[in-house]
Formats: C-alpha cells, sequence, structure tokens
C-alpha cells in the first residue's frame, strides 16, 4: 500500500487531516502544505470524486498552490485547502457544514477557510456558526471588503490577461482580440464580461449549457463544444474550469499564442511548463493571475484595511507577471518554473 508520504502529490505538507462525521455524512481531507508566512489560508471545495485518491490529491496539489498564491501575492499567510468529498447528488446539508466548522475550529486557527467551487457566501455564513477562522462573509453595510470572491479573482485575471496580450501580441487593448474562455461559472462570467466590454472576440464552453447560453447572451459570444474548447484558434486560452487541463496531448493541439486563465492547477505535471515553453505559448502561471479572490478574503480576515487596499493589491497581478516573464526569458526557464522558485523562496523551502 502507497503511504501518503509517497504519494505524488505530497510536498512536504505540514499536515494533512482526514475529518470523518458520521452522523452527518462529512467525509473531508484539510490538507496544510505550509504555515511559515502566517496561518493557512485556502478555501473549501465541495466536489464529488470517483475516487478518495483523487480527492486525496486535489487537496495536496490545491493546498500547495495556495502556499505559492499568497506567498506571490505579499499575503501574510500560509496555504491550506479543504475538499469536502460530496455523494453522487452533491447532498449538502446545515449539519453537515456545522460538523466541518467544528473541524476547522478544533484546528485552533492554523487554517483559515473560504469559498472555493461547490460552496457559496450561504455556507460560509453556516460554518461561521461554529468558527471564527473563516472569510468570505457577506460584505457589511458599510461597504467593506468581504462576499463573494469571484469578481476579485475575476478582475485579477482580467488585468493579468491584458498583460500577457500586450507582453505577446503588442496590444494595449483587448479590442478585436479572439479569447477563449473554458467555464461559464461565477469567475469565468465576470471574466468574460470585462473582455467583452473591452470589444474581445469570446469564445466560451460548459458543460452546464443553461448557464453557458446564458452569459453567451450577455456578452455575444460563441458557444463551443466543451470537448473542443481546448482546440480552438484563438489569441488567448482562458482556462477557467477545474485543472490539470495542460498536458501532453493537450498542448500539442493548442493554436493559441497565450494562456491565461483562473482555473487553479492548470498544468498536470511541472513538465508541462517546459512543453508550453518549447511551443512559444506565453503561460501566466494560475497561482499568481487568479490571487485577487484569497487577497479579498484575506483583506476581510487580517482586517488590514479596506477596498482601496484590496484593489491595490489586486493591481499588483500584472506588474508580478512581467516580473515573472522578465526572469524566464533572462533564465531560459520557462514561467511556471520560475514561479515556483519565486515561492518556494518565500516560503522558506528554497
Amino acid at each position: 500500500m502507497t503511504s501518503l508520504w509517497d504519494t505524488p502529490a505530497f510536498d512536504n505538507h505540514e499536515a494533512v487531516h482526514f475529518v470523518t462525521d458520521e452522523a452527518t455524512g462529512l467525509r473531508a481531507i484539510i490538507a496544510l502544505h505550509s504555515t511559515h508566512l502566517g496561518p493557512a489560508a485556502g478555501g473549501t471545495r465541495f466536489w464529488h470524486y470517483a475516487e478518495d485518491e483523487a480527492a486525496l490529491t486535489d487537496a495536496l496539489r490545491l493546498s500547495r498552490g495556495m502556499s505559492y498564491k499568497n506567498a506571490m501575492a505579499g499575503l501574510p499567510l500560509g496555504g491550506g485547502k479543504t475538499v469536502i468529498l460530496a455523494n453522487e447528488a452533491r447532498t449538502k446539508t446545515p449539519e453537515m457544514l456545522a460538523a466541518f466548522g467544528r473541524a476547522v475550529d478544533r484546528l485552533g486557527g492554523n487554517y483559515v477557510t473560504a469559498e472555493d467551487v461547490g460552496m457559496s457566501v450561504q455556507d460560509m455564513i453556516a460554518i461561521s456558526r461554529e468558527t471564527d477562522f473563516v472569510a468570505g462573509l457577506p460584505v457589511d453595510e458599510a461597504g467593506e471588503v468581504g462576499g463573494d470572491p469571484g469578481p476579485h479573482t475575476a478582475l485579477g485575471v482580467f488585468l493579468g490577461l491584458k498583460a500577457a496580450v500586450k507582453r505577446k501580441l503588442g496590444k494595449d487593448n483587448l479590442d478585436g482580440v479572439h479569447i477563449a474562455i473554458q467555464g461559464a461559472g461565477s469567475v469565468a462570467s465576470h471574466l468574460a464580461r470585462h473582455c467583452a466590454e473591452e470589444g474581445a472576440k469570446l469564445s466560451i464552453a460548459d458543460i452546464n449549457q443553461a448557464r453557458v447560453e446564458e452569459l453567451a447572451a450577455q456578452t455575444g459570444a460563441t458557444i463551443v463544444d466543451p470537448a473542443e474548447i481546448l482546440t480552438v484558434e484563438a489569441d488567448v486560452l482562458s482556462p477557467c474550469a477545474l485543472g490539470a487541463i495542460l498536458n501532453e496531448a493537450s498542448i500539442a493541439a493548442l493554436k493559441v499564442p497565450v494562456i491565461a486563465g483562473a482555473a487553479n492547477n492548470q498544468l498536470a505535471t511541472p513538465e508541462d511548463g517546459q512543453r508550453l515553453e518549447a511551443r512559444d505559448i506565453l503561460y501566466a502561471p494560475d497561482y499568481v493571475i487568479n490571487a485577487g479572490g484569497i487577497i479579498n478574503v484575506s483583506t476581510e480576515y487580517l482586517d488590514d484595511g479596506g477596498p482601496e487596499l484590496v484593489q491595490q493589491r489586486i493591481a499588483a497581478i500584472p506588474g508580478r507577471l512581467d516580473q515573472i516573464w522578465d526572469e524566464s526569458q533572462s533564465s531560459g526557464r520557462d514561467p511556471a518554473a520560475v514561479a515556483d522558485a519565486m515561492a518556494q523562496r518565500l516560503i522558506g523551502r528554497a
């Protein structure tokens, strides 16, 4: 039997907690990758996995990504992540959320959670009844930071995507730029609207037909079959769904010069960053470009500023990407490897 320490996605995680509550049906994995810079912060994903091993891999990869994301965003936070293993019906009850909140509370502040795929602001409210170690709660009447992190993630991706287009295509705006967006969820929808407002031509795919049709009607996008979105001939591919979609086969079939999207863990393996570089495709490392959401909820949790500070921190994302691309160009290493090395230095793992 393979031990946890031998799992390929295990990266010297500080702790991995397996949570079970039989009364509510809760099964969850809370992975804490690093607390070098502060409490491990990262959202909770509610998802049905065909195999438990896939859930563990997701938790391990996502938590490492949060360590890197928070470090590269200049936040005083470490990295962690939770996956709640949903059943096929994706049954979620108030009792299950309460049990999860108690599990988070038992960690004593070493882990701070927020929304991720399958979770909502209302879910965070339910969890907050059991623990203070939660962010992404509704914005208060004063209009301070908080609430759904999706729009903030989308804004950061939009700014980063524009920086990539300027660097690779020499264009200062998105007018006429063809962007293929994989996904039509919260982040993808906000991103699509930003891009459409600036005159971009959009192709969009999502497994939820009703959702993608609504977004296409709002933005004038062309709807593409989900199986074909990665092979659309466009200026930019923006992955905004689940991860590990860039692998040896899919990279060989790409017809874009730029990849800039919100999905976590877009590269299936480290070698895939090298494959993109070999094809002269400019890649925006996912945990750098998609940091807007954690910037917003961390500012809420840390209470170290207001909306202006959130906007200021998000506006710094393009500059961080340019720094990575500059070092990639001068060193010959691909941008993903450069970003990883930077993040590892920041969390004391150089």
